[in-house]
């Protein structure tokens, strides 16, 4: 029985007993000539399984000297227990299919949700009364922590009291915090260099017609600091009304600042100053804005880019600092502007003027917010275009535009005659009387035989050929001609 067993033993290790499962392998490997091999393995694993080797198992007539110069060998494959004849171990129960572990039986409450929120809400916390009262201020505010906030929500909807309070205090944060506008207010920098001249006044002052051309070059200057590179080549188009209607004229940006330049120019020289368009190389033969525009444009050798900015805004310091140190006394010299002349005082107002509706031309193009002047400025310059409105209709009606005047001769220099009265309302604005029948005639409220009324920056924009004449939005009484007339005179002073 020992020797059985240690052959069960070592066939239950290996897959056979001492006996067959060495012949097995000295069987297999007879051919070879390594039974010794065989029997070396089945020796030694028989020894450490069972004990001290059995002299007649499967370990005898191992060769060991061979042995131990070979590489170590994989055993064979195990054999069935049922080809040995040995009685079979109790069978083991088998083990269930592995598979999902059934649920447990739930615990009686809530179900869990299978897929949590990541980021649950707050739950609210139960707070007494009055700590949720004490705390609609802070709510109010967007101060509370989320789960006090969603407290004090949760109470909202069952206290109406608090439900009050809470919207009170809503509109009242609203007051704290108006909305306001990004922009910075277009009167600031006036006010400004008012309270600073209002203590320190300065030594050399600008004068009081050339104050409104500083403040515009400032604005536009403000707005070409803002834009970039690209934006200088952005489309713009020139807009006047001439004897056929609206006219346009396409350029850029730097096309628009040139512009400006060779028609400040004009003020330059009567100054005594440089004049731009010799600067670059072009002739200075021609004597209107427009023709001094077009040959800065034609000598330019390439196309304009931001730096004409430079030769810009250094000339606009020049006239300013020029006519303040000529003083006000400087104000009568004339300006020639080609077909007609302006004293200095009311070119320099002209100027700003330009400057404005150029400058609200760019900020079209590249989608600029810009605010008109202010109310004093903008008033200086719809007196100056009332002002030029009866020589301008004067030129219409030697032109053929325009109805001629009802009386046979012409009124006396100084004298009243039929005139128009022209309301301007909003900031700015005001009332004149604009003789109809001669430019030296004199505006009569006994002579009134029609009245226009028009919003300040509506006329400027008319003045300025922006807005056609029929098109004004003009409130009209008594001659519907001479409305008429004035209406398309005013549009008229445009030019490029």
């Amino acid at each position: 029985m020992t020797g059985d067993a240690n052959r069960f033993e070592g066939h239950g290790e290996y897959g056979g007993s001492g006996e067959s499962g060495g012949s097995g392998e000295s069987r297999k490997h007879g051919q070879n000539g390594k039974h010794g091999e065989s029997g070396k393995h089945g020796s030694r694993d028989v020894e450490d399984a069972s004990g001290p080797h059995d002299p007649g198992g499967p370990g005898a007539g191992s060769d060991d000297e061979h042995d131990d110069a070979r590489p170590p060998r994989i055993p064979l494959p195990r054999s069935s227990v049922e080809d040995t004849g040995l009685p079979l171990p109790d069978a083991v129960p088998a083990a269930p299919n592995p598979g999902p572990a059934p649920a447990p039986n739930p615990a009686p409450g809530p179900v869990p949700s299978p897929d949590p929120d990541p980021d649950p809400d707050p739950v609210p916390p139960v707070l007494p009364h009055q700590v949720l009262k004490a705390l609609l201020g802070a709510w109010a505010l967007a101060a509370c922590a989320p789960e006090e906030t969603a407290a004090v929500e949760a109470h909202l909807g069952t206290c109406g009291s608090c439900a009050e309070e809470a919207l009170r205090l809503r509109e009242a944060v609203g007051l704290l915090h108006p909305a306001e506008s990004l922009d910075l207010d277009p009167g600031l920098r006036n006010r400004v260099l008012e309270g600073c001249l209002g203590r320190r006044p300065p030594r050399i002052p600008v004068p009081e017609w050339a104050v409104p051309y500083d403040a515009e070059v400032a604005r536009l200057d403000a707005l070409l600091q803002d834009i970039g590179d690209a934006d200088w080549h952005t489309p713009v188009r020139l807009r006047w009304f001439g004897d056929e209607g609206t006219a346009i004229r396409r350029t850029t940006v730097a096309g628009v600042i040139a512009h400006l330049l060779i028609v400040d120019g004009l003020v330059a020289l009567a100054l005594g100053l440089d004049d731009p368009l010799l600067a670059l190389g072009a002739t200075a033969d021609a004597p209107t804005p427009e023709d001094r525009t077009e040959e800065y444009w034609r000598a330019a050798r390439f196309p304009l880019t931001r730096r004409v900015r430079g030769p810009w805004r250094e000339q606009s310091h020049d006239l300013v600092r020029t006519v303040s140190f000529a003083g006000s006394g400087s104000g009568r010299l004339a300006v020639p502007y080609g077909g007609f002349e302006l004293p200095l005082r009311d070119a320099m107002v002209d100027r700003a003027f330009e400057c404005w509706i150029h400058a609200e031309d760019i900020a079209e193009a590249v989608d600029y917010p810009y605010a008109p002047p202010s109310p004093r400025h903008l008033h200086a310059m719809i007196d100056l275009a009332a002002r030029m409105l009866p020589a301008t209709l004067a030129g219409r009606r030697r032109a053929g535009l325009a109805a001629p005047p009802q009386t046979r001769h012409l009124v006396a220099a100084g004298a009243p005659g039929r005139s128009l009265r022209l309301e301007i309302e909003g900031l700015g604005g005001g009332e004149w009387l604009i003789p109809l029948d001669s430019p030296a005639a004199v505006g009569s409220a006994a002579h009134e035989v029609a009245h226009v009324a028009l919003d300040g920056v509506e006329f400027c924009r008319l003045a300025a050929g922006h807005v056609p004449p029929e098109d004004a939005a003009a409130g009209q009484n008594g001659d519907r001609e001479a409305v008429r007339d004035v209406l398309f005179a005013a549009a008229s002073l445009s030019r490029m």
